[in-house]
């Protein structure tokens, strides 16, 4: 007689199959991006989906809120691009207090009197705006020797890290009347940049000391605040509300990226991985295309494309 347990009927009823696209979660805080991955996995397990591969396109710190693009199934492929993709933030330096994290959980390191007015500040971005240097905070996710920086600072260690480069697209104040001690900005910045170290350097520019008492991640790629949703309405998956509502396709993740339109034949001899030549198209990156249906990232040199990422999407599968 065998042991093997026969499967309920809840268990012999098929899933919802596993989806592909990009949920963009408004993160709030507290909550960190490993916690909001977890979040999005359970939600579609009790939703009754099929395992899915989930990932996501950024990390936020916990105490920051805002945009989070979290991809799902095939939309993880494009997961890399999206943590090299520019970011926009808004953030609040208060002035006077410089503390270890530079932001509200560390101690404070450094104190000062001065507090810079509003015409002093504005003098100061042109500074920080275009390509800059700035030294990442010891409380950092960066690795030193191989282990991350934040372990080593809160073990009591001198934690040095390297000068890295990065670029601020755009600064500039938000709003109008400013408390005396605190200033909030919006920065449009590149991949690397910590905005902690940017509000640490702007307040010593500026003769002061600082740090950031609220920030919030207000795009990340080309994902907007508008297209973000909170959690509680990510919750109601578990409780049978439809994803579909909540879930962008995957090429959203790639409005950047101009569309080549296939034909059924040359979308199969791409999904073999064979080359397209003679195409009239200039060269670059393409996301090729059957019907409405992403089918592969190309990269056309010379009339001939190269794949570059693959997507095996049901609508294409055939």
């Amino acid at each position: 007689m065998s042991d093997v347990k026969k499967p309920s009927s809840d268990e012999r009823m098929a899933k919802k199959p596993g989806p592909n696209g990009w949920i963009i979660l408004d993160k709030p805080r507290t909550l960190g991006s490993t916690q909001a991955v977890g979040a999005v996995k359970r939600n579609l397990r009790e939703g009754g989906y099929a395992k899915t591969k989930v990932g996501h396109g950024g990390t936020l710190d916990p105490l920051a809120e805002g945009v989070l693009p979290i991809a799902l199934g095939e939309a993880t492929k494009l997961a890399g691009r999206m943590l090299d993709a520019s970011k926009i933030y808004e953030f609040t330096v208060r002035f006077g207090e410089e503390t270890d994290t530079l932001d509200t959980q560390g101690a404070v390191t450094d104190t000062s009197d001065v507090r810079p007015e509003l015409d002093q500040i504005l003098a100061i971005l042109p500074q920080f705006t275009g390509p800059i240097d700035q030294v990442p905070p010891a409380y950092s996710a960066l690795k030193v020797d191989g282990k991350r920086a934040y372990d080593l600072a809160r073990a009591g260690e001198v934690v040095e890290l390297k000068t890295r480069a990065v670029t601020i697209h755009a600064l500039a104040v938000v709003g109008g009347v400013q408390e005396a001690d605190e200033i909030t900005l919006r920065a449009h910045v590149s991949k690397g940049t910590y905005i902690r170290s940017l509000a640490r350097d702007i307040a010593r520019a500026l003769g002061t000391c600082g740090h950031v008492i609220y920030l919030r991640r207000t795009k990340a790629g080309p994902f907007l605040q508008s297209d973000a949703i909170s959690l509680d309405k990510l919750n109601e998956v578990s409780s049978g509300a439809p994803l579909k509502d909540l879930l962008l396709p995957l090429e959203a993740g790639l409005d950047d990226i101009p569309a080549l339109n296939l034909n059924q034949t040359d979308a199969q001899a791409v999904r073999e991985g064979r080359v397209l030549s003679e195409l009239p198209q200039p060269s670059g990156l393409y996301c090729a295309m059957l019907d409405n249906a992403p089918v592969a990232l190309v990269e056309i040199s010379d009339g001939a494309t190269k794949i570059v990422r693959g997507f095996n999407l049901p609508d294409v599968a055939e």
